[in-house]
């Protein structure tokens, strides 16, 4: 039979607050995390305000004289890293599995979790993903190397930037010796990195996976380069109210920063060590559109077979598409995405469509880029536990072509065991989860 994939641990740090209680609390408050920029000076931007982590000490889980050389990519990855595994109640054995000499192909490879409830370090992995890295070390050596020249370059400066130590750092510091590296693929990095983690564990080359996305791109270039496209919106007067997914009068999408992070864990060892499992990802998409640079086709094709695909796994789990009660959209606030993943959903879920309830929490946390696809993952999984939906804040004028119950202005207690999460990307990039209540 094919491994199962449940999830154990849930780890956030978003605009609206630090840890996962927090954030989801404000999330079905209606609470927005959005308002004025104060990583930098914005008065020569056109859009002043954003989505930042508020309140975080680093030196509160990290070495003083390590967190000074960290990017907050990282440092934001790091916190929902810990927060994950604590919550799953993870523990690492520092002995491998995989501890013989020379290859022998007749001796099998001692997986699963251990009698004492431990996993070997080389049976956990780490897939965390960004969609831009270390911008803001980027923005800062520039300026040393143009006004005090290469010979005062950090040499922590290409550690700062780069992508993949954000699992790799995770892996240092916890001893963690499996899967190792990072997805990159912009808006849908977050929901890759859980997917292709899933994917590691049912191959069998992981029992293990702590995956999401982390972003930190709030800075002089990230909001620089998303105005240059036109893409930001400049609600400048209310950022409050800025992002609003599926409204007539939106006009751009807002940037945010955090991070989402979640433990994956094969199902039998989960239950052999007693973990709490939260729920069962039971589908997974992803597909290309093959159409533009930085924008979905108006029918949202690549999307419904993204969605298409994820499920058809499910329904190897015996869910069909009826069985779906919540959709928890990519919803950017963007006049292209918003109606192209409306049309999509109605395409694929045909009349069931007018029953789901569909919402983007992105009209609170802002859009956190390669985190997203992580923080709005765990939030769907908050959704089926806590059989509540998240609202959709800021939809006052509802889109005419937008036209589907994106339960608006407050959230809504229902009864849902089943719940899929859309993340898509520039570069025509698309990626689905399902992820059901386990039983």
């Amino acid at each position: 039979m094919q491994r199962r994939v449940v999830v154990t641990g849930i780890g956030l740090c978003t605009p609206l607050g630090l840890g996962r209680e927090a954030s989801w609390k404000a999330c079905l408050a209606g609470q927005s995390g959005i308002g004025p920029i104060t990583h930098f000076d914005t008065t020569q931007y056109s859009t002043h305000f954003g989505g930042e982590v508020k309140g975080l000490d680093p030196t509160t889980f990290i070495d003083k004289r390590e967190a000074k050389h960290l990017d907050l990519f990282v440092i934001y990855a790091l916190y929902a890293a810990e927060e994950a595994m604590a919550h799953a109640g993870l523990t690492i054995n520092p002995e491998p599995a995989d501890k013989r000499g020379l290859f022998d192909p007749n001796l099998a490879l001692e997986t699963g979790v251990r009698p004492d409830g431990s996993y070997p370090c080389d049976r956990i992995g780490t897939f965390i993903g960004a969609g831009l890295g270390g911008v803001s070390h980027i923005e800062s050596t520039h300026t040393t190397l143009t006004e005090r020249g290469p010979g005062r370059i950090s040499p922590y400066f290409v550690p700062q930037i780069i992508i993949n130590m954000a699992p790799g750092l995770l892996s240092i510091r916890k001893g963690i010796k499996g899967p190792n590296f990072s997805q990159v693929s912009a808006c849908a990095t977050g929901a890759h990195a859980i997917g292709e983690a899933a994917r590691t564990i049912i191959d069998g080359a992981a029992d293990v996976m702590i995956a999401g996305g982390t972003e930190a791109t709030v800075s002089p270039l990230g909001v620089g380069g998303f105005n240059a496209m036109r893409a930001l919106s400049t609600r400048n007067d209310a950022p409050e109210k800025a992002s609003r997914p599926f409204d007539i009068d939106r006009d751009g999408f807002v940037i945010a920063e955090g991070a989402g992070i979640l433990i994956l864990e094969e199902r039998e060892s989960a239950l052999r060590r007693g973990a709490h499992i939260l729920a069962e990802l039971v589908g997974y998409g992803r597909t290309a559109d093959g159409f533009h640079m930085t924008s979905p086709s108006a029918d949202g094709e690549g999307a419904q077979r993204c969605m298409r695909m994820a499920l058809r796994e499910a329904h190897k789990h015996g869910i069909g598409l009826s069985d779906i009660g919540y959709i928890n959209a990519h919803g950017t606030s963007t006049k292209q995405g918003d109606i192209a993943e409306t049309v999509a959903i109605k395409t694929v879920f045909g009349d069931h469509a007018r029953k789901l309830a569909v919402s983007s929490t992105k009209s609170m946390t802002g859009h956190m880029l390669g985190a997203a696809g992580g923080v709005e993952a765990a939030f769907s999984i908050l959704s089926i536990l806590d059989g509540a939906i998240p609202p959709t804040i800021n939809l006052e004028k509802p889109d005419p072509e937008c036209d589907l119950d994106y339960v608006p202005h407050t959230a809504r207690t229902i009864k849902n065991s089943v719940a899929l999460s859309n993340s898509f990307g520039f570069g025509g990039t698309n990626a689905t989860l399902i992820f059901a209540k386990h039983s």
